[in-house]
């Protein structure tokens, strides 16, 4: 994995070519537009990546990866047969931050440490489900099948949090943020689903009198939020019974008043919750409490870590540690 010390800090590119950004390297590639490709004309072949003005993809997508035993690229291969999209290449993957992140905090006993960071309603026992995909079946995660098909979701297209995770006492969804925002709005406007008729109205329940799907969804672009808070509770309600968190994992300097902004909308208590925190947190409990083991690893992937180059050409650091 290239690291920030790793890459050039700047760059100039032309309207015809795009520089390795791998310090030392003169390979030059054609400029690519629009959308990103994996293109012979775009590779540098000798570090094995796609270059962009702004990014770069990985060949194979394990290069990108810290945790990648014959146990780990088992689990991958089995989820993306799974999952809808997968850019793990990507240097902006959020999926393989993800993987990096929380699959350490699985690795080191760490995970129920970050989750009594968020709620102490018993964390025991805590199973993590990567984009739905359930290690017991093979398949998407049951509970969230039932609730797709209860708010009238394709099963196929339904809503997948980044990560779900069960314990004794709670649910969490989680959805990793990292360069992109949380503002999103449903490909069909007018099409609200079962969204506000399913779970016997549960709409109702869980957002706020005068809120419906046309003002979370469209007017303040919180779809995907809407979604996951209205499917988390309910299967955390009507299916499993136990407590709910909606994360919304974000950089530090990101997002900062979602909390705030969607959480005008919901009707949390005791028993549910929407939270905004950081990846910058879990590299504080890290720090604090992490068993040497792998630690290094981790610690290093926190500080190189970066997020491409901005419109100006200058090389962007993911985390602010």
């Amino acid at each position: 994995m290239y690291y920030f010390n790793d890459l050039r800090t700047e760059r100039f590119v032309t309207e015809k070519s795009v520089p390795c950004p791998v310090k030392g390297c003169s390979v030059q590639v054609e400029r690519q537009k629009k959308i990103f490709q994996r293109h012979e004309p775009y590779k540098c072949h000798k570090h094995d990546i796609y270059i962009s003005p702004t990014t770069f993809e990985y060949e194979n997508f394990e290069s990108n990866l810290l945790w990648k035993s014959p146990e780990d690229i088992d689990l991958l291969e089995r989820i993306f047969a799974e999952k809808r999209e997968s850019r793990m290449a990507r240097e902006r993957s959020e999926d393989a931050v993800t993987w990096n992140i929380f699959r350490y905090l699985e690795k080191s006993g760490l995970l129920k440490d970050y989750l009594d960071s968020i709620s102490r309603s018993g964390n025991e026992d805590a199973r993590v489900i990567y984009w739905s995909f359930d290690q017991r079946t093979g398949g998407a995660w049951e509970p969230l099948i039932r609730a797709r098909e209860e708010f009238g979701e394709k099963v196929q297209l339904g809503s997948e949090p980044d990560l779900i995770i069960e314990t004794d006492g709670s649910i969490y969804f989680i959805e990793a943020k990292l360069d992109s925002g949380n503002k999103t709005r449903p490909s069909k406007p007018d099409d609200s689903k079962g969204y506000e008729t399913g779970g016997g109205s549960w709409f109702r329940e869980v957002f706020k009198s005068g809120v419906d799907f046309n003002r979370v969804a469209n007017k303040e672009t919180f779809y995907e939020l809407m979604r996951f808070w209205l499917l988390g509770t309910w299967i955390a309600n009507a299916q499993l019974i136990r407590d709910f968190y909606l994360i919304n994992l974000v950089l530090n300097q990101k997002e900062r008043d979602v909390e705030h902004q969607f959480g005008r909308h919901i009707d949390y208590n005791e028993t549910r919750a929407f939270k905004r925190l950081t990846w910058e947190q879990i590299y504080s409990l890290i720090e604090r409490k992490a068993p040497p083991e792998g630690k290094k690893e981790i610690v290093e992937f926190f500080h190189g870590k970066t997020l491409g180059y901005n419109s100006s050409g200058v090389l962007q650091r993911a985390f602010h540690i």
